[in-house]
């Protein structure tokens, strides 16, 4: 049986791209060099895989930023405003994902998204009506002939034509369908040069043939690939979908000239009821996804070959694939050399998916699962369970009634009581929370936990950081203040560190968007508060001030979805759990002093099923209430706000309002602000803060500009519910861009406060 791999990770092992592309963006290095490591690491990666024994290995499957980017850069999908700034093509391109502010211009960088259903951000391309989209560069041959000179032959990787023309952002008169023609001619452009080349697949991306489609979304797919396909000549083309079923189009992806089509197994929920009820043809291959590539627990080997065998009695020819790319996983375990092996033997990284997926596929072609030692030690490690239960998480879990998820008094009656208590002025100023963690911040914390200072010289050093946090804040007039959060690695690892049933990593990154990396904690076993988190940090900086002082929390839904959840228990039971323990923390906060609590959310819509239908059953139904848990045993007084990010919320306005937060601060910016109709239209009661600039590009707003955001915002959301904020926290940032950011922030709130 032969393996295939979607796709593979880039940031390197020890996050090499990152270090190279930021030395890069400060001048620190050319380009040659940055050049240089980036074909070092795609050789390594493409030798991982070869070494590895997987038959099917993806090459342009590495980007300096984004995938989707790169396919609408291959385009010529690259508006003017860029073009304009008369830099280098790789200049441009960061400009596109970053944005730019120096001698040749001043732009803002593209939208950047979730990606369906991960916590990976994509760069939302951006069409122009007069964009000439034709082929522009030589990346995808050029990444395909580099590894041939390596003795690998690969299957170049593009995302499809139907998702990238479905997430393109059209600003003019044209929309998708306008578009057609011209994208569809670049792709054929893409399989005769591949062809030529002597590529032997081609792969086409298409995960958004798991969402929602109608018929007309059906028909103008068909249309794509009908054309694409009459002119693949020799080459074969597998059209690869990940993040779920296909029941929409699998009818018509069966019946087009595809010679591979790759479906989850994992996400997938209707995957095999769909094979069993309209089969799959003889004449294709089936790149079955059934090794997770988004999580780090390790394949069931027996319930994998079950489905193998059920396949294979069908007559379908396999190939055994990664549900996705494993991109969304780390490097590998050989770097986990503090992790007991007690855990270490549960987990598979991106290496060592790699073995399994070439294990299970030698199990598979052999018929006799018990002659390999491989298997058995497998099942009998499925066999012997993880002690990971806690009975009095089980019984406090047991006693939630119903009246929990409900905080009285009613929002509009706390509105009036909190400002009153509160006595902000009109478009109150303040942050999301962090600020820019300077690399004296970073050593601090290092040298902690290297037990290089003492516990009390690693506080007084962020005593004093916070003091002067807040000292500065009140210095330019910010009206409701945080204390910096110098004391975090990440807002997730953070708080899982003073919970239980949690597990940390050394070097399991895995990359957010651009040049940010994350190392998500594992959840191992059942979670609750061991002691409290933040009160002592929040207590001093309200200590320093008169001015209010927000407490800084993640909420449950985040903490679990930048998480390796588990998958013994349910996703609603584990967000549970984690609102209970977030719960004690924020009557912990309030019985201290703390008026504000901000709760983040920003990955509320990260789990949201693809598919309109199970939006609520699946998911909302139990989110929200696990959100208003934590917060529903506060007075009418204090105020809680919560925060999200990068997402389209568009759609679940009415959700987001009842989470029954008092304030709600979210991306903006990079949208043009077009979540504020959504708003409008929804009648949407929270208080709320548009971000009125954008704290991912290395750029300084002015007041100009921001004034004009908030005269836009004005128009959507009444003023004495709009509050003024950046769109996220300031902590990837560097002060030199921070500071005067926000004393531009400030100022242009006055002269909004003149005009109201």
């Amino acid at each position: 049986m032969l393996t295939s791999v979607v796709g593979y990770p880039r940031i390197g092992a020890d996050r090499e791209l990152k270090f190279a592309s930021e030395k890069y963006f400060k001048g620190e290095a050319s380009e040659a060099e940055l050049l240089e490591i980036a074909k070092n690491l795609r050789a390594e990666h493409i030798r991982s895989q070869k070494d590895a024994g997987i038959d099917y290995i993806t090459s342009n499957d590495f980007s300096f930023y984004d995938g989707l980017l790169d396919a609408a850069v291959l385009c010529g999908i690259v508006p003017k405003r860029y073009k304009e700034l008369g830099l280098s093509e790789l200049d441009t391109y960061f400009a596109m994902a970053r944005g730019y502010q120096g001698e040749k211009g001043d732009v803002k960088a593209l939208a950047m998204k979730k990606w369906f259903n991960t916590n990976y951000h994509y760069i939302v391309p951006e069409a122009e009506d007069d964009t000439e989209i034709k082929l522009n560069g030589s990346k995808i041959f050029d990444e395909y002939e580099e590894a041939k000179l390596n003795n690998v032959e690969t299957k170049p990787v593009i995302a499809g034509a139907y998702t990238l023309l479905s997430l393109t952002r059209y600003t003019g008169t044209k929309k998708r369908d306008d578009y057609r023609d011209a994208v569809v001619a670049v792709y054929k452009e893409i399989v005769a040069g591949l062809e030529a080349r002597g590529a032997k697949w081609i792969q086409f991306d298409e995960p958004s043939f798991v969402r929602d489609l109608d018929a007309k979304d059906i028909e103008f797919a068909k249309s794509i690939y009908q054309e694409i396909l009459a002119a693949k000549g020799s080459v074969k083309v597998l059209v690869q979908t990940y993040f779920g079923d296909v029941r929409d189009i699998y009818e018509t992806l069966t019946a087009l000239d595809f010679d591979g089509i790759g479906l989850d197994f994992v996400e997938g929920k209707q995957t095999l009821a769909l094979i069993e009820k309209n089969g799959f043809p003889k004449e294709k291959l089936l790149f079955a996804g059934l090794v997770n590539g988004k999580n780090i627990w390790k394949n069931h080997y027996a319930k994998t070959l079950d489905v193998l065998e059920g396949l294979k009695a069908k007559g379908i020819e396999v190939v055994l694939s990664s549900s996705c790319s494993l991109l969304h996983v780390p490097y590998t375990l050989d770097a986990e050399t503090k992790l007991d092996e007690k855990y270490k033997k549960h987990f598979a990284y991106a290496k060592e998916k790699l073995s399994e997926l070439r294990t299970i596929a030698n199990i598979a072609a052999s018929g006799d699962r018990e002659a390999f030692a491989e298997y058995r030690a497998n099942k009998e490690l499925f066999a012997q369970g993880r002690d990971c239960e806690d009975a009095d998480v089980q019984k406090r879990l047991a006693e939630i009634k119903e009246a929990d998820y409900t905080r009285l008094p009613v929002r509009k009656e706390r509105e009036q009581i909190q400002k009153k208590a509160l006595n902000l002025p009109k478009f109150p100023t303040t942050t999301i929370g962090s600020f820019p963690q300077t690399k004296d911040v970073k050593k601090n914390r290092s040298s902690f936990r290297k037990g290089e200072i003492s516990e009390a010289q690693y506080k007084e050093f962020n005593r004093e950081k916070i003091k002067r946090a807040v000292e500065w804040q009140e210095s330019i007039g910010i009206d409701v203040l945080v204390h910096g959060e110098y004391e975090r690695n990440d807002m997730v690892e953070y708080f899982g560190e003073s919970l239980s049933g949690y597990l940390f990593t050394e070097k399991a990154w895995v990359q957010s968007y651009g040049t940010r990396c994350v190392k998500p904690p594992i959840i191992w076993g059942d979670v609750s508060r061991r002691k409290p988190i933040t009160v002592e940090w929040a207590v001093y900086a309200q200590s320093l001030s008169d001015k209010p002082v927000k407490g800084m929390l993640t909420g449950p839904v985040t903490i679990l979805n930048w998480s390796f959840p588990r998958e013994d228990i349910s996703i609603k039971e584990s967000m549970t759990q984690i609102a209970l323990a977030i719960r004690d923390e924020v009557l912990d906060l309030e019985k201290n002093g703390i008026r504000i609590i901000q709760i983040d959310e920003a990955a509320l819509r990260e789990k949201l099923p693809l598919r309109k239908s199970d939006w609520y059953s699946e998911y909302l139904d139990f989110a929200i209430p696990a959100f208003r848990l934590v917060h529903s045993g506060v007075k009418a007084e204090t105020q809680i706000h919560t925060h999200m990010c990068y997402s389209e919320f568009t759609d679940i306005i009415p959700a987001i309002d009842n989470m029954d937060a008092d304030v709600i601060t979210f991306e903006a910016s990079r949208s043009d602000l077009l979540i504020l109709d959504a708003l409008k239209k929804c009648n949407f009661e929270t208080e709320a803060g548009p971000g009125v600039y954008d704290i991912h590009s290395p750029r300084v707003p002015s007041v100009e500009e921001i004034v004009a955001a908030l005269r836009k915002m004005r128009e959507k959301v009444a003023d004495e519910k709009l509050w003024v904020n950046p769109d996220c926290g300031l902590k990837t940032r560097g002060e030199e861009e921070t500071k005067p950011s926000l004393i531009n922030l400030v100022k242009a709130a006055e002269i909004i406060r003149k005009e109201a």
